[in-house]
C-alpha cells in the first residue's frame, strides 16, 4: 500500500477530493488530452475556485494532524503529514496542552484546546504573511 505524501495529504483535506483525484500513480493512459470529453467542456465554464490562505491550511493540516497524533493515530514524521517545521512545533505545543485536558476533563475539551491553540499559532505564524526563509520554515 502506496503512503499519500504531504501534498495528497493535502490536496485530500482541503478540497475533499477535488485535487487529490490527480494524487497517487501516473504513467501512460492516466490522463485524458486537454480538449477532450465532457469534462473539459464543463471545466471551461466552471469558475476558478478561490485562494486559501497560508493561514487556513496551517489551521487545517495542523489542527487535523494534532488530533491524529493525541489519539495515537499518527504515523510519520511532520514532512509525510506535509507539514513545515514552524507547522510542526505549532502541532508539538497544541498536543502538549492538549494531554493533561485529556485525562481531566476528556477529549471533546482536549479537542477545543487544540483548536483554540492552532488557531493562535498559525495566526502568529502568518500574521506577516509567513516565514520568508525556505519552504520547509
Amino acid at each position: 500500500m502506496r503512503r499519500p505524501d504531504g501534498i495528497c495529504v493535502l490536496a485530500t483535506l482541503i478540497l475533499s477530493g477535488a485535487l487529490a483525484a490527480g494524487c497517487g500513480t501516473s504513467g501512460p493512459g492516466t490522463a485524458s488530452a486537454p480538449g477532450s470529453g465532457a469534462a473539459s467542456a464543463s471545466a471551461a465554464s466552471s469558475p476558478s475556485p478561490s485562494a486559501t490562505s497560508a493561514e487556513a491550511v496551517c489551521v487545517k493540516l495542523v489542527t487535523h494532524w494534532s488530533r491524529e497524533v493525541l489519539a495515537g493515530t499518527a504515523y510519520g514524521d511532520y514532512q509525510s503529514m506535509g507539514l513545515s517545521n514552524g507547522q510542526y512545533e505549532i502541532l508539538r505545543d497544541a498536543v502538549a496542552a492538549a494531554r493533561p485536558v485529556v485525562q481531566r476533563q476528556g477529549p471533546e475539551t482536549a479537542q477545543r484546546v487544540i483548536d483554540r491553540q492552532v488557531r493562535q499559532g498559525c495566526a502568529e505564524r502568518y500574521q506577516d504573511g509567513g516565514p520568508s526563509e525556505g519552504p520547509w520554515q
